[in-house]
């Protein structure tokens, strides 16, 4: 099985849904779908979420499920000082992940971190969790620890192979990296400080599976925007807090 990881295109975070340049994102990706060939959509309930999968829906001519779980994370924010202020929880500065003593942030002991200690994070995080693995057992594939048992049939009685289904989600940057967490079992704050999803960009999660009905999330390709470059567009890199003007 693979799992499609898609950020939204170019946000219009007022407005609730994508800019101008995001409607030419969603447009480009859209036009490279079908040759990934998922056999489900989903999305978050939200705007930008929606309106870029929207494309995607002309494309395929698949329906488009709303999973209210896969919405963004918000409401824990951090003053970092100036110039940056006030950022979002997965947006901590890199510095400060990697060179705290003890490194708690960078172990599995990172939920006694600050700021992920933040009252109400780690059990949005776990709920995160217990959402995916509901998400996943409903697709066939049902967590044991750190792997997950494969059932032969599709639910519901429907006959297929799990292993031939392509789940595309599209949601959002911190929630895309925190699924990410859990799926390869990375600590969460290496992964928000090491990893970064473009808009509208893909990444995709191999169910990889070696030994007979056990499959390990294995990610073969990350916040891949190479639509954007074969339809000469410039990917923007929203939530990227230097580096570029």
């Amino acid at each position: 099985m693979l799992l499609y990881i898609i950020r939204h295109a170019d946000p219009d975070y007022e407005a609730g849904t994508i800019t101008e340049f995001g409607h030419k994102e969603a447009s480009a990706l859209a036009e490279i779908m079908p040759r990934l060939a998922p056999t489900h959509l989903y999305s978050s309930p939200l705007g930008r979420a929606k309106d870029t999968a929207s494309y995607t829906v002309e494309a395929t001519g698949l329906p488009l499920l709303i999973e209210d779980w896969t919405q963004e994370i918000s409401g824990f924010a951090v003053d970092q000082g100036e110039p940056y202020g006030a950022t979002a929880i997965w947006d901590y500065h890199g510095e400060d992940v990697r060179s705290v003593e003890p490194p708690g942030a960078r172990t599995r002991d990172w939920l006694a971190a600050a700021p992920y200690n933040t009252d109400g994070f780690p059990e949005l995080v776990g709920t995160l969790a217990r959402n995916s693995d509901e998400f996943l057992a409903r697709h066939g594939f049902d967590r044991d620890g750190g792997v997950y048992r494969i059932r032969d049939t599709a639910p519901g009685g429907g006959g297929g192979s799990v292993r031939e289904q392509r789940l595309a989600v599209f949601c959002h940057g911190g929630f895309g990296l925190t699924w990410i967490s859990h799926l390869l079992e990375i600590p969460l704050p290496l992964v928000y400080s090491g990893f970064y999803l473009w808009p509208s960009s893909v990444t995709t999660i191999l169910f990889d599976e070696r030994n007979g009905g056990t499959a390990t999330p294995r990610c073969i390709g990350l916040g891949d925007v190479s639509h954007l470059h074969m339809a000469g567009l410039a990917p923007r890199p929203r939530g990227i807090k230097a580096n570029y003007e």
